[in-house]
């Protein structure tokens, strides 16, 4: 008999409380859990993201030791933790959705990708055996409608979540059988026509903030 790993998020139902509002399911995949969520953010947050973000943009880094990369052509910045309202409330509710405690969360992060910029596939998660506090979980979070392409692609489970402003993808790889973690291999798809906006916003095994 094959037992199901514990999962970091409990789901019940297609509705998933935070701390200021219900946020619908409407994809699950069970092992590894990825969920696909609507209306994480709203509109008017998915802007104010944008708009706090855009004179902040650096060109992206991969890795524990920050490197630039082909594999990676975006532009990104980080937050400061809770640096105003908007960002309270916001890193309030993902920790609700995710089910770990914000003291665990690194600064949520912002990314834009021009047409044909993408994120090549990668792991979220350190493969280094030198890493004590790795990831644990993801949430992907759009900012705006992408025309074409810009999609997150898990190549191994032939999985694609095309880009809505609002809604995000969540995944996890907490599982004692590595081989769960591997199949979270994701992409970001070349953009193809206009721009993608999303925010990133990853757990951490253990205590990451002061």
């Amino acid at each position: 008999m094959v037992v199901k790993e514990q999962s970091i998020v409990q789901v019940t139902g297609n509705t998933m409380m935070t701390s200021d509002k219900p946020i619908r399911i409407v994809g699950k995949l069970e092992e590894p859990l990825i969920l696909i969520l609507e209306d994480v953010l709203s509109s008017e947050e998915c802007d104010a993201l944008i708009a706090l973000a855009s004179d902040r943009m650096h060109r992206s880094r991969i890795g524990s030791d920050r490197a630039v990369s082909d594999i990676r052509t975006s532009s990104s910045m980080f937050f400061e933790e809770g640096e105003n309202a908007w960002i309270q409330s916001i890193e309030a509710r993902l920790s609700a959705l995710m089910q770990v405690p914000l003291v665990h969360a690194e600064p949520l992060q912002v990314l834009h990708y021009k047409p044909g910029e993408q994120y090549q596939a990668h792991y979220d998660y350190f493969t280094t055996e030198a890493v004590a506090n790795n990831r644990i979980s993801t949430l992907v979070m759009y900012l705006n409608d992408v025309e074409e392409g810009g999609e997150t692609y898990f190549p191994t489970l032939q999985l694609s979540v095309a880009p809505k402003k609002g809604s995000a993808v969540y995944f996890e790889y907490f599982y004692s059988d590595n081989r769960l973690n591997e199949l979270t291999l994701h992409a970001g798809k070349p953009v193809v026509t206009g721009e993608k906006w999303v925010a990133t916003q990853w757990m951490r095994r253990q205590r990451f903030r002061d």
